[in-house]
């Protein structure tokens, strides 16, 4: 029994590896946070596999269903809605009661795309350490802890935003790194990363706003910002005695 973890394209369907497609055709199930995006993935290959959905809503009887269908020996591949799973999405429920309830299960990973190692690859910021932060609340104090974890972080950030979010995003990163008297610490913004219209934004953080106000906000964001250079590192109580 295989329950196989799929890495899929987070736009171009070119970017699917050899291994995901062969994976793809062999299981006897695929679950899927979107089993849309999947189906147009599978149709793009000529692949036709049966589907089930789940996601963060999913009811206990769906995963019940899925712990029952390992039992009876099937394979089955977890997909997220594009990248690779468990990154910023629910399947880490379903592997974590896996592991627990059927221990006999072999959990493989099929790795390729995502959207933080993108992202990463050509901000040019150092990612020997990173912290990636996935989507900010949408209000509250998780709100506000979640960008002033972004300033009191020294090695790299990197979150996801969306097209109604972005704007107001980056002006919560502006406002935590000006108290923290971080604004120099350049950033980039990725837009509809390996898709028609991909984009990027570099520079400081004011820069950056104005670019994506003259530009269409659309798709989806993964954004990073730099480690704090030793330059700007703050001098502690014995270095100043």
């Amino acid at each position: 029994m295989y329950l196989y973890i799929i890495a899929t394209p987070i736009g171009n369907l070119q970017d699917i590896t050899l291994r995901a497609l062969e994976v793809l055709k062999s299981v006897d199930l695929l679950i899927a946070e979107d089993t849309r995006r999947l189906r147009q993935l599978l149709n793009h290959f000529g692949i036709s596999k049966p589907v089930l959905s789940y996601h963060a809503h999913s009811h206990a009887g769906r995963e019940a269903e899925i712990i029952e269908r390992l039992r009876r020996d099937q394979n089955i591949g977890l997909v997220t809605d594009a990248g690779t799973p468990i990154i910023a999405d629910p399947g880490s429920n379903l592997i974590n009661t896996v592991s627990r309830e059927l221990p006999e299960v072999k959990i493989i990973p099929i790795p390729g795309a995502s959207s933080v190692t993108a992202a990463l690859s050509v901000a040019g910021f150092g990612a020997d350490k990173f912290s990636f932060w996935g989507y900010p609340p949408k209000k509250g104090q998780k709100r506000i802890a979640f960008f002033e974890n972004l300033s009191a972080n020294h090695e790299t950030q990197v979150f996801f935003s969306t097209p109604h979010a972005i704007i107001k995003d980056l002006t919560a990163v502006r406002d935590v790194f000006s108290k923290a008297e971080q604004l120099d610490r350049p950033l980039i913004v990725a837009r509809e990363m390996t898709k028609l219209f991909e984009s990027f934004y570099r520079g400081a953080i004011d820069e950056v706003i104005q670019k994506i106000q003259n530009s269409p906000q659309k798709g989806e964001f993964a954004i990073v910002i730099s480690k704090l250079l030793s330059c700007h590192s703050r001098p502690d109580r014995e270095s100043m005695a």
